[in-house]
């Protein structure tokens, strides 16, 4: 029996040991394995609506997506986490052009990742997508290249410069950068443990394995390039790297490629530290190149500035819990709560000695550790606390003083001096799966969202807050007023702001000034007048969806594919429109002097008009008459609201509320709340955001000049 008993260990010892070295060769790239590189993609192109050159039109697309070339989504691609397999920019031109059905899109991949290699393959994808597209004049989709320039640091503020897509006009040989340039030497996936990328690849097969270690190890060794040299001038094999937006422009400005830097992510505290402000990025902001803002994606809605703080220093230098506001609980509230319920008697000095006790940890801690001070507390014991409430899909973690509202009301940044963001609003994916514009219908939550949650398994997050989880959506588009379906006429309407985001249905918006100096102007212009301006905007539903796929998708990619692909859904529309609810009007009235708060300037829903319910659209007119007696510059853009139907984390809360609509109990889309076949579907109204139109004051001086 102890013979036994030792040759088991033995063997018990054997395999570990052997397990841990196959764990180092995979995370070390030495367990064999080699390049992959995208397949063909599907010849196309596809039945496309041809319309007159020149003929107005709106055309939907995603500018924001990333394959496994992306380091991050090949983790979260593999089979432990959302088993999807080995994805590429192919893939994703196949997804967009006959699963979503998409006007446009582009790729985005993380350049902090990518190699030479990866580099190529992704150019010549994007070149046989466009290939693909038939008449270069009426093309079903045009594809445009690019990559994330990733700069992230949630400890350090001003080193923060956030997250931006760089996309170009171009993609023809000597009209494409050789490389893509990142905003670090390493991206943080190239630092990842050897036994955690071996522990990763479990549930892979041998050959998927070795082939992640390898490309790892790939990206760990491609060298960082010369600093200084003119980006014309460096080797092709090489890293390239801006550490601040401002070398990235200067970069980009030595390229002479027609480009745009679109900011996203910025409220998402997810990537973000917790108490930065878009004011110290201000002196980084080039209006020559950041002319778009993502302000929603699949990771949340960016739009909202709500005047609140997690944790305030009093003016002795101490660090007190703030108070709530009607949409946001600081945590070191919540925290004060709980142990105010689990007292004997809450009312005691004993009671309150606790609390005390428990809230000074809990700020010690700061508001990403300082759940962990009490024990045994469930999510809904803290109530939704630390996340902004009442809200359409907001972002989780969510950074008030980085949202779209509070940038656009800025007027200086954080040194004084003049400077102001005068953006269009996009929406766009940031979807890892390498499927651009898949949110087209609300199905197949692992598919149609970057939810890392599988099979009851615990859900990856940023944060140390498990509910982050429950705050993937699907994708937002972004929709372009262009004069054509080519490729010039849509960068038109992207560079002049002729653009407006939705949380992903294609909802049809104009909105534009009707009395300007020249005549009427559409969405994303500015003006330059005195008199009362006058506005019109109106909205059509998106297409209600029928099930399935059309014929041409099927054909073109075969039953298999669409099903492994598609997830057996595509865009598919009937025809019947759905209602618009109402629609409604911001406006904000940018900072004319650095002292004056932001939340007074921001009128969140100014004008409200409700809409038939009949589905035939909407449109009001109206005007604004305190303009020219404020004499101050304003901007306006329009909500558009959809009827409310089951959207996946409609509620990322999941609240159950009492009859006079308090949320008391929540059930969060994570872990094992949410089986990986559950869409954890939640009534909420799909929104469209125009872009603003800025309107100057005669006389007035601009505050960005």
């Amino acid at each position: 029996m102890l013979r036994k008993m030792v040759l088991l260990a033995l063997v018990l010892l054997g395999m570990l040991v052997l397990a841990t070295g196959w764990f180092y060769a995979v995370g070390s790239g030495l367990a064999g394995g080699g390049p992959w590189q995208s397949l063909p993609v599907t010849a196309g192109p596809r039945p496309a609506i041809v319309q007159a050159a020149g003929e107005p039109q709106i055309l939907f697309g995603d500018l924001h997506t990333h394959t496994n070339y992306s380091l991050d989504a090949y983790v979260f691609n593999t089979a432990l986490m959302k088993d999807v397999g080995v994805v590429t920019p192919a893939d994703a031109c196949d997804y967009a052009r006959y699963c979503s059905a998409l006007d446009f899109w582009s790729i985005n991949d993380h350049a902090e990742g990518l190699t030479p290699r990866v580099w190529a393959d992704t150019v010549d994808a994007v070149r046989a997508c466009n290939a693909n597209a038939g008449d270069a004049q009426f093309p079903d989709m045009v594809s445009f290249v690019g990559w994330e320039w990733s700069n992230g640091n949630s400890d350090d503020v001003p080193s923060h410069y956030g997250h931006k897509n760089v996309i170009f006009r171009t993609w023809e040989e000597g009209a494409t950068p050789t490389r893509p340039i990142a905003s670090a030497r390493n991206y943080i996936f190239t630092r990842v443990p050897a036994p955690l990328l071996g522990l990763i690849s479990l549930a892979e097969d041998l050959q998927t394995s070795a082939d992640m270690g390898w490309y790892f190890k790939e990206s760990r060794e491609t060298p960082t390039c010369a600093a200084n040299v003119p980006v014309r001038d460096l080797p092709d094999d090489c890293r390239e790297v801006a550490a601040t937006p401002s070398v990235l422009y200067r970069k980009l400005d030595e390229w002479a490629l027609d480009s745009l830097v679109i900011p996203h992510g910025l409220a998402w505290g997810t990537t973000n530290p917790l108490t930065a402000d878009f004011r110290n990025q201000l002196d980084e902001y080039e209006a020559r190149y950041q002319r778009l803002l993502e302000t929603y994606s699949g990771h949340g809605n960016s739009e909202r500035y709500e005047d609140f703080q997690r944790i305030a220093v009093d003016d002795s230098g101490d660090l007190v819990c703030p108070d709530a506001t009607p949409n946001f609980t600081p945590c070191c509230q919540q925290a004060a709560q709980i142990i105010r319920a689990r007292c004997d008697d809450p009312a005691s000095a004993q009671c309150a000695q606790e609390i005390e006790r428990t809230v000074s940890a809990f700020l010690q801690a700061g508001p990403r550790k300082g759940r962990n001070v009490i024990a045994n507390a469930t999510l809904d014991d803290w109530a939704g606390c630390g996340q902004l409430q009442n809200t359409f899909q907001p972002a989780s973690m969510y950074v008030p003083r980085q949202s779209t509202q509070y940038n656009l009301a800025l007027g200086f940044d954080a040194q004084g001096r003049p400077r102001r963001t005068r953006f269009g609003l996009i929406g766009s994916s940031d979807n890892h799966l390498a499927r651009p514009g898949n949110s087209y219908k609300e199905v197949n939550r692992r598919l149609a969202t970057d939810n890392k949650s599988v099979s009851g398994e615990p859900t990856w997050s940023y944060t140390a807050d498990r509910e982050s989880g429950s705050f993937y959506y699907t994708g937002g588009l972004v929709a372009v007023h262009a004069n054509g379906r080519h490729r010039d006429a849509i960068w038109q309407g992207l560079e002049q702001r002729h653009v407006y985001a939705t949380s992903g249905d294609r909802t049809l918006v104009w909105f534009d000034l009707l009395n300007g100096p020249a005549g009427q102007v559409p969405m994303g212009s500015e003006v330059v007048m005195s008199q009362t301006p006058r506005f019109r905007v109106k909205a059509l539903g998106a297409f209600e969806q029928q099930p399935g796929c059309p014929g041409y998708a099927r054909s073109a990619l075969g039953d298999a594919r669409v099903a492994s692909l598609c997830g057996g859904q595509c865009y598919h529309p009937a025809d019947r429109r759905k209602p618009v609810e109402r629609i409604e009007i911001v406006r904000i009235r940018p900072q004319v002097d650095p002292a004056e708060p932001v939340a007074a300037l921001i009128d969140h829903r100014w004008k409200v008009f409700d809409c038939p319910a009949d589905g035939t659209g909407c449109s009001a007119e109206f005007d604004d008459p305190e303009f020219a007696s404020v004499q101050r510059p304003a901007l306006y853009y329009a909500r558009v609201l959809q009827r409310a139907e089951p959207l996946i984390s409609g509620d990322p809360f999941g609240c159950q509320h009492d009859d006079a609509g308090n949320c008391i109990e929540r059930r969060y889309c994570i872990d094992e709340n949410a089986p990986a076949d559950e869409d954890c579907l939640s009534p909420a109204e799909p929104h469209a955001w125009t872009s603003p139109i800025y309107v100057d004051y005669v006389g007035a001086p601009r505050t960005d000049e």
